[in-house]
């Protein structure tokens, strides 16, 4: 039930799942598996250990698991793992992990991921995100789930962004983002809660109103930041929402928290 073009190359050792179709031109290399129900248009790339799930469509000229972009990678086998129903839209680029960082980069499922957007070496990235055309995240970035990140945006190496975040247009991120937040600007800073995308996903209003409160305080002027932690988990301990902010906040981390912007 396989369907693979004549000018496409699949090379011996590759494993196609059932009603799998390769397009034109397109190089499926030896240690590559690509799993049932999934489309290559055409020109599209997949080398190394790279491991696609069901249902995926990949445009053409995205290139998934050639060596990561490290100085110090000598070509040690890493790994590549994409989840399912994932769209790849065009000229879209994903590196496999890297020794020192643990060897696996991986997309979870039902992402879509624009065109000149790119995943690099060990990172983690949730289910349900968007990357928006030319979004780029460094390595060893932690990417949660309901993500969105705008068009020309860029995350730093290390960097942490919680659940249902959302990263403006050409905002350059380099700290760890709070789940349900929303940061803008160059260099990026906290701009309030991601409101729009609580409402589209359903939150009630209870809880969109316990997390303003959380980060009014949260980031308030008065008082330190461990000092209004600790208030904002004695006030709502029994929000789970708010909490996962709390938990998000103390976890041991390379990066910083983005804050709000004190100046403008």
């Amino acid at each position: 039930m396989t369907d693979i073009h004549s000018t496409a190359i699949v090379e011996s050792g590759a494993e196609l799942g059932d009603n799998v179709s390769i397009g034109p031109y397109c190089i499926v290399g030896s240690r590559a598996r690509v799993g049932a129900n999934t489309r290559l248009i055409s020109h599209v790339t997949i080398a190394g250990r790279t491991t696609i799930g069901e249902g995926g469509i990949i445009y053409p000229f995205a290139s998934l698991g050639h060596p990561p972009q490290h100085l110090r990678h000598k070509g040690e086998e890493t790994e590549l793992v994409i989840g399912a129903n994932v769209t790849i839209r065009e000229g879209v680029t994903m590196n496999p992990g890297t020794v020192a960082g643990g060897g696996v980069t991986r997309v979870g499922d039902n992402g879509f991921f624009m065109a000149t957007s790119h995943v690099a070496h060990d990172s983690h990235v949730g289910n349900h995100v968007i990357f928006t055309n030319g979004a780029v995240i460094g390595g060893h970035v932690h990417i949660e789930d309901h993500v969105i990140i705008g068009g020309l945006a860029a995350v730093h190496q290390n960097c942490r962004i919680g659940r249902h975040a959302i990263i403006g247009g050409m905002s350059g991120v380099e700290g760890d983002v709070i789940p349900y937040g929303s940061v803008i600007g160059n260099r990026a800073y906290l701009a309030g809660l991601n409101i729009v995308g609580l409402k589209r996903r359903g939150f009630s209003r209870e809880t969109i109103h316990d997390l303003r409160n959380a980060y009014r305080l949260l980031f308030a002027y008065e008082g330190t930041f461990q000092e209004r932690l600790a208030d904002v988990i004695e006030l709502f301990h029994d929000k789970k929402e708010v909490m996962e902010i709390a938990d998000f906040a103390k976890a041991d981390a390379v990066r910083g928290l983005v804050t709000p912007n004190r100046g403008g």
